[in-house]
């Protein structure tokens, strides 16, 4: 029978069942360097967000002529799953919820050639609409660092963060983007005063208007001559606060009027509608964001590693500190589970010698034990399975699964010792007899959690790795079991009935 030449070939080739299992146990490990290290399995959940700006107009105006129109055309697009949209004052925000596993790129292009399609009923005073995904992945930071000082202003730090921290940041490998929270870009603030407008006609477009005109970037190109060529340059930008307020808004019966008239000029931010603190002081955050696939646990390290150089280039009064560092408690959720894997080891040995009641005997089941984890490693690597918090618990549970395939066969195989057979026919005889057995109990065990993987919705998505990790150990233990384990009985099991010890029964005489 095949069965039976199957398990005689790794009883009589001892060699042939070291090498193939050698194997398993060598690009188990490779695959375990392989594999990247999340909190929780990953979700392809997206969102897609698409951003209007219509300076000026109230909320209404923007509900009515730029929400509701984009609204109507995104909701015919496959794959959403609900809607939210916010009208503000001069802003459009509309969320589209995509269904769980949806192809992201599928559907941006499909939003995308939505709102092209409108682009032209939109008011035409307001912006492109903006369109951009947000993964599940990308919706917190993985980091978060704090830059603080009591001699600079948030301003100074936001300008200094965005040209030398953050392309050093963003360029560490794995660093999906590193962002600026909560920073405050450089701006000219024009205050107009409505009194002052009032009384010399003029409203806040004719200051608009105004300004347009007056600082604009001008290309003007370059002139050549035969032994000379020149790049022209022309001063049409307006540079610094006393430039802004001596600018001519308007002329009024012979009369300049200059921006210091009808407004206050100041050098401040875009805008302060936000206010970040650290330990109650002003500071300005950056979020750094992993890329999906890569270990979060690695770039942290890569990014802690580069923050000495930042840090030693700061320039005087300017502090930065870790704010917050997510892969924390995944290393003390890993460490935890390390450390319950470890001791779940050494219960099951002890278990299996007060059984056994033979070091030989609990040899076999102990090295099956941990060649079938690592065995189930490749499975997950090609399933592209991370290591994370479920994955690992299931490993945990496999722990107890993986070495009953073993300890069958070494008992079955020690009782036919007893009775007087020499090893390798024990082996052979015993490991025959297992063959059936031994493939069903692991087809049972696998078609238990199996079904896990195949549910839909957050659940499925979750659990597939769990269950697919899990199925996965007790079919790669079901192979050691027929291969390594009756090898291994046949050569240390001992001939004859030895001492008994543990917690073994006494034959009748």
């Amino acid at each position: 029978m095949i069965s039976k030449s199957f398990t005689d070939l790794f009883i009589r080739k001892p060699v042939i069942a070291l090498v193939v299992n050698i194997i398993i146990l060598v690009v188990g490990v490779v695959a375990f360097f392989k594999l990247n290290t999340r909190q929780y399995p990953r979700s392809d959940s997206a969102v897609v967000n698409v951003s209007t700006v219509y300076f000026g107009a109230s909320a209404d105006t923007v509900r009515g002529y730029i929400t509701t129109q984009l609204e109507r055309v995104i909701s015919s697009a496959d794959g959403i799953d609900y809607i939210e949209s916010t009208s503000n004052a001069g802003m459009s925000t509309i969320k589209v919820y995509l269904r769980l596993n949806y192809d992201t790129n599928a559907a941006l292009a499909q939003i995308s050639s939505k709102v092209d399609q409108v682009r032209n009923e939109l008011p035409p005073e307001s912006e492109a609409p903006s369109i951009s995904v947000e993964t599940s992945d990308s919706q917190f930071a993985s980091m978060y660092l704090s830059f603080y000082s009591d001699s600079l202003d948030q301003n100074q730090i936001t300008d200094y963060l965005s040209r030398l921290v953050q392309p050093r940041l963003s360029s560490v490998k794995g660093v999906q983007r590193a962002d600026i929270l909560g920073g405050r870009v450089f701006a000219m603030r024009v205050w107009m005063k409505p009194d002052e407008l009032a009384a010399r006609g003029l409203s806040p477009s004719d200051v608009r208007q105004a300004l347009q005109s007056n600082n604009a970037l001008a290309a003007v190109g370059s002139t050549k001559g035969s032994m000379l060529s020149v790049s022209l340059i022309a001063n049409t930008d307006l540079k610094s606060v006393d430039e802004f307020k001596r600018m001519v808004v308007a002329e009024r019966n012979g009369i300049i009027i200059r921006l210091s008239d009808i407004a206050d000029v100041e050098l401040g931010a875009e805008n302060y509608d936000s206010d970040v603190r650290f330990g109650g002081q002003a500071a300005t955050f950056m979020g750094i964001w992993v890329l999906p696939t890569e270990s979060t646990l690695e770039v942290v390290k890569r990014v802690r590693a580069v923050m000495p150089e930042i840090e030693s280039a700061l320039p005087a009064g300017l502090k930065a500190k870790i704010a917050y560092d997510g892969t924390k408690y995944i290393d003390d959720a890993l460490s935890e589970i390390l450390t319950t894997l470890l001791e779940t080891l050494l219960i099951v040995m002890v278990v299996i010698y007060l059984f056994l009641g033979s070091l030989r005997s609990v040899l076999i089941p102990i090295v099956a034990m941990p060649l079938s984890l690592v065995g189930a490693m490749i499975l997950m690597v090609a399933f592209g399975f991370t290591i994370n918090l479920l994955t690992l618990l299931a490993i945990v549970l496999a722990v107890g699964i993986v070495v009953d395939d073993a300890i069958v066969v070494v008992e079955n195989i020690e009782r036919h010792i007893r009775e007087g057979k020499t090893q390798i026919d024990a082996a052979i005889l015993g490991a025959r007899e297992l063959v059936g057995p031994v493939i069903s109990m692991t087809i049972t065990l696998a078609a238990v959690y199996t079904p896990i993987a195949f549910q839909g919705g957050l659940t499925g998505a979750l659990f597939r790795e769990f269950a697919m990790t899990l199925a996965g150990a007790v079919a790669v233990s079901g192979f050691v079991a027929l291969t390594l384990s009756p090898m291994m009985s046949a050569y240390l099991l001992k001939d004859r009935a030895h001492e008994e010890r543990g917690l073994q029964r006494p034959h009748q005489s």
